[in-house]
């Protein structure tokens, strides 16, 4: 079932400025790096954050334009948090008219039994998910999964891997996963945090905190990537968007990995 075979009225934020903005990026992510394609059937991870929500809307809207037909299902992992409202999610996603499948999990359990004192919290929780999210795509049937890491995920996790770990690396806006039969694609990629945050309050969508028990406490250091950033931007108004650039601009030669010696000279 397509999200737009409901009979409910278009919401208003259709024909804002804000959503035709971002509908505009999306379409360019998906046309640069052909992250939809005909027949494609694409389970779209939904937590219930503005980003997720928002990712969804946007493909919906795609599906209703696009030259392509492809297929659309909403899939929500339960990690098992006590308070985690599920309910006010899978109420969204009828409203919507889409397609769905909520999953709970025991990965709460899990986390509390397996997790090393000092660990991180979240890595284990997000590799928990993520092998869910691969199953259940496989289940329905889907060969793609779509997740709604955006332009400012995508620039702190480079400034992370540099700073932190000494690796010249951040995401892809499509890749095979780890399972070899997924591709995993992250379609909001030239979508800034900020027009999210605005467009969530503008559709009113139902955010619902994910209730991890580090929630708030979590990421500190990508926090300060975020803080880095928003001082950098106040002097270099550009530098997001150059960063971001700076990933599809790559010039081997001039690095340091012994593995690219061999690589021809780029100019």
């Amino acid at each position: 079932m397509n999200c737009s075979e409901n009979n409910t009225p278009a919401p208003d934020y259709r024909g804002s400025r804000l959503f035709k903005k971002l509908r505009h990026g999306i379409g360019k992510a998906v046309g640069d790096f052909g992250l939809i394609e005909e027949g494609d059937r694409i389970a779209v991870a939904v937590s219930g954050g503005k980003d997720s929500y928002t990712l969804l809307l946007l493909l919906e809207e795609l599906q209703r334009r696009a030259p392509v037909s492809f297929e659309l299902v909403a899939v929500n992992i339960d990690s098992g948090y006590p308070g985690y409202r599920t309910d006010v999610i899978e109420g969204f996603l009828k409203d919507q008219g889409c397609h769905y499948r909520m999953v709970p999990s025991e990965h709460y359990s899990i986390i509390q039994e397996k997790r090393r004192p000092g660990s991180s919290y979240c890595s284990i929780c997000s590799r928990l998910k993520r092998g869910a999210l691969y199953g259940v795509a496989q289940e329905l049937g889907c060969n793609k999964l779509a997740l709604g890491h955006h332009q400012d995920d995508f620039i702190e996790t480079l400034l992370l891997n540099q700073f932190f770990v000494g690796s010249l690396k951040s995401m892809a806006a499509s890749m095979l996963a780890d399972n070899g039969v997924i591709t995993v694609i992250r379609p909001l990629v030239y979508l800034v945090e900020e027009d999210i945050i605005a467009f969530s309050r503008q559709a009113g969508l139902p955010i619902v905190c994910c209730c991890c028990p580090v929630c708030g406490t979590a990421d500190l250091q990508r926090r300060r990537m975020k803080r880095l950033l928003t001082e950098l931007q106040s002097d270099i108004p550009h530098v997001k968007s150059s960063l971001l650039k700076a990933l599809s601009n790559v010039h081997p030669r001039h690095l340091l990995d012994p593995s690219l010696r061999r690589v021809p000279n780029d100019e």
